[in-house]
């Protein structure tokens, strides 16, 4: 490639990238010749996202059959329509409000040298990505904790604790402005960074992966998921987090890496009435009507019972 087609090429996909054309989702992803610069990754991060969160969708959902941790109190048809409705309109919500994606500002910041590993922080190609990935997932920790710890934003997040199974979709199933606030916090911290696209991509992916593997309804042998949660979020670790008791709800707040909540004492081993007997949602929310896409997006409007969120937790075991 001569350095003018390069030129051009890296043009051509940075635009494509950063303003999401109609078009963007059909751009696979472009690997360029050397690792670290502006044409090491232009991705086209909807499509591939995409194309990742189904084919783990569908092999969570094998395995679930196959191995489930738990018996199901509803079935799949009473739950999933309304749930991967809410992963449609959600995805809608924030490509109308946000005019960028994750990796398309991760190649405004590089352009335009924003972020701490473009000034304060020089660092090797290799470290600015893996300290990206460690870094945002750090970041995505933190917010879930605020989530949870601020009333007026965990009545946005209770949504998602509200499924009364937790299963692959559970892991997509959160309100449209929890995602669109949740894309900002994103951004915010992309930007402060500086983290390289190819960095932002691999965390996207991780991210998404680890959620709806983390939220599935999977039997791993004991020793299995014994070393697996030293290196990432297991299904019996996260399950925990959707327990019916508070104290456990807000505990084991990872969603990629398990290490933040054994830091930040926010770590719990096991249920206290173990996972075949522990009760999962929240007690105002049992209803079957709950469940219903219009009862589900008006949720934040509803009735707060009180005891989950951080600042009004009760003690626990």
């Amino acid at each position: 490639m001569t350095g003018e087609s390069c030129r051009d090429a890296t043009a051509l996909f940075r635009h494509a990238v950063v303003t999401r054309g109609r078009q963007g989702s059909a751009i696979s992803w472009v690997v360029g010749a050397a690792w670290g610069r502006s044409l090491d990754l232009i991705a086209a991060e909807p499509a591939l996202r995409l194309s990742l969160f189904v084919l783990v969708l569908g092999i969570v959902a094998l395995a679930e059959a196959a191995a489930p941790r738990r018996p199901r109190a509803l079935l799949r048809r009473a739950r999933w329509p309304a749930n991967l409705a809410i992963v449609a309109l959600s995805t809608v919500v924030v490509r109308v409000m946000v005019p960028v994606t994750a990796v398309g500002m991760a190649v405004i910041a590089e352009e335009r040298g924003w972020g701490l590993f473009h000034t304060g922080l020089p660092v090797p190609a290799w470290a600015a990505i893996a300290l990206s990935v460690v870094l945002l997932d750090l970041a995505i920790y933190l917010q879930h904790v605020l989530f949870h710890a601020v009333p007026l934003l965990w009545r946005l997040h209770r949504m998602h604790h509200a499924d009364l199974d937790v299963d692959a979709t559970t892991g997509a199933r959160f309100h449209p402005v929890e995602v669109l606030l949740s894309m900002v916090f994103k951004l915010g911290g992309i930007v402060a960074l500086g983290a390289p696209p190819v960095g932002v991509l691999v965390f996207e992916v991780l991210l998404n992966a680890g959620s709806t593997f983390n939220h599935g309804n999977l039997r791993l042998p004991d020793p299995v998921d014994r070393a697996l949660r030293w290196l990432v979020v297991t299904p019996d670790m996260h399950r925990v987090h959707h327990s019916i008791v508070p104290a456990e709800t807000n505990s084991n707040f990872g969603f990629t890496l398990p290490w933040w909540d054994r830091l930040g004492g926010t770590y719990r081993d096991q249920p206290a009435a173990g996972h075949a007997q522990m009760t999962l949602g929240i007690e105002q929310f049992r209803d079957p009507r709950s469940r219903r896409l219009d009862r589900l997006l008006v949720q934040p409007l509803l009735e707060d019972g009180g005891g989950y969120a951080l600042s009004g937790r009760r003690p626990g075991p």
